[in-house]
């Protein structure tokens, strides 16, 4: 029936860039999105780390679905979080140790990150594997992209440089309020109104063309 009809991977791309994008949309996981844009590098890093646990605890969440018994499914959760994330975290440690110094105590706290529970409760429980696992990808892909665009903005704003590159050849001197947390405020404020706006334009383009 076309009820059951699932959406295209582009749709559900889509989807997790900007349609139902954890931050700019649901406002979720405000508290690592705040404190570890200070730079592209670490926006980043922490997107890429949070999809990594979305992607595998999701799976495993999938294929584990009918044995969790429903009383203690939230606990089993961030106990299959929490392996990933240690996993993750002892990767970075080995292989990108200044990452981890500048993302410090963030990364273990993707455990209770909200995005990841909200997902592993709303979709990775009720769907099957490879589809739950989709899930994570795109839903953490929209993490990346929000974290790398807030990153991008205060550090080129904050220092000049995009990437820990100097853009502004020194010529540029940098507000340091952007790399503070009252900046980061004021770039997640103005991002997610332009998405918004965007989409406002999008719908009406649509609405008109009808």
């Amino acid at each position: 029936m076309s009820e059951n009809k699932k959406p295209s991977l582009k749709t559900r791309l889509f989807e997790g860039l900007f349609d139902q994008n954890p931050i700019l949309v649901q406002l979720l996981g405000t508290c690592p999105t705040l404190a570890t844009t200070t730079s592209m590098k670490n926006g980043v890093g922490m997107g890429v780390s949070a999809m990594a646990v979305l992607i595998m605890s999701n799976l495993l969440i999938s294929l584990l679905r009918k044995f969790i018994p429903k009383q203690v499914r939230i606990a089993a959760y961030i106990v299959i979080i929490s392996g990933f994330v240690t996993a993750v975290e002892l990767l970075i440690k080995a292989f990108v140790p200044s990452l981890d110094a500048s993302l410090g105590l963030f990364i273990p706290l993707i455990v209770v990150n909200c995005i990841i529970l909200a997902r592993a409760e709303a979709y990775a429980s009720k769907n099957p594997p490879l589809d739950s696992a989709l899930d994570g990808l795109f839903m953490g892909l929209g993490f990346t992209f929000a974290l790398g665009v807030l990153g991008a903005v205060r550090e080129l704003i904050g220092n000049g440089t995009i990437w820990d590159i100097d853009v502004s050849f020194g010529v540029y001197p940098g507000i340091a309020m952007f790399t503070q947390p009252a900046g980061a405020f004021i770039t997640l404020g103005v991002v997610i109104a332009v998405v918004n706006a965007a989409k406002a334009y999008s719908a009406k383009r649509k609405g008109g063309d009808k």
